[in-house]
């Protein structure tokens, strides 16, 4: 009998699907799922074919409960010796760790977290590295670092304060308390939540709709808006400027209104 992975690589079309699998723990990122997390996400990045990525958890029960405790934190903090190869390649090179949810380099392809249950500590920070996100009504955030006399380190005290209101942050990242679901799709940081049934299928027909899309524009959009965020607005019009510039030289940018008129389906090539 062969052991499951701990992480799942599935291609639909354009649409890469990645599932952490590890229920029985709650989608704890033990150092293996770390590395293959982000293996995944190079993976994606590097295939042309591939134009949006979701991410989910098996089961109903968790998305992801965070870095493994047991596991992962001990490494961290030098308190557990590396013992498997995945220990060894983690800590040799914590890069692995920050690619693992885009922490110091944001995708020009878009990904959906299709949230199917809790979603804490590191995968409450996977989550906001994501676009879009779809929750099951059922699920709880929250980052419980500071209770452990840690802190979140894979981008959400850079994240959080700039994608919800400056003291909803600051509460959930200093009382660690954890927050539902319906509370943060008031608040913006959610675009959807459902029935656990629907949050796959939910996340997989807006993954289609974006995948339809051109390519090239959709980067640039990505780029563009990362690129000029927090910036004054002189340079931000700059920074969309070069994006138009490189949208309208392309063969995609000639083909989508041609297809339009003609009443047909884009045939868009990326170029």
């Amino acid at each position: 009998m062969t052991m499951a992975l701990p992480l799942i690589f599935e291609t639909r079309g354009a649409v890469a699907l990645i599932t952490l699998n590890r229920p029985e723990r709650h989608n704890a990122l033990n150092p293996e799922m770390i590395c293959r997390l982000a293996d995944a996400f190079d993976r994606f990045e590097a295939d042309p074919e591939l134009r949006v990525a979701v991410i989910t958890g098996a089961g109903e029960g968790s998305f992801c409960s965070g870095g493994d405790l047991e596991l992962t934190l001990p490494l961290l903090t030098g308190a557990r010796q590396p013992e498997t190869e995945w220990d060894h390649r983690l800590a040799a090179n914590r890069e692995i760790l920050f690619r693992s949810n885009f922490k110091g380099a944001h995708s020009v392809k878009p990904v959906i977290a299709a949230i199917n249950g809790h979603c804490l500590a590191g995968g409450f920070e996977l989550m906001l590295a994501t676009d879009i996100r779809i929750a099951a009504d059922h699920a709880r955030f929250g980052l419980p670092e500071v209770r452990h006399a840690l802190i979140p380190f894979a981008g959400a005290l850079v994240r959080l304060p700039r994608q919800l209101p400056h003291a909803v942050a600051m509460e959930m990242l200093l009382t660690g308390d954890q927050v539902e679901a319906s509370r943060l799709l008031a608040l913006g940081l959610l675009n959807q939540v459902v029935p656990p049934q629907e949050v796959l299928p939910a996340a997989l027909r807006v993954a289609e709709r974006i995948a339809a899309n051109g390519p090239l524009a959709i980067a640039e959009v990505k780029r563009a808006t990362a690129e000029a965020a927090g910036r004054p607005y002189a340079e931000g019009y700059a920074i969309e400027t070069e994006s138009m510039d490189r949208i309208m030289a392309s063969e995609d940018a000639r083909e989508g209104p041609a297809a339009f008129l003609q009443r047909r389906a884009p045939a868009y090539r990326g170029r």
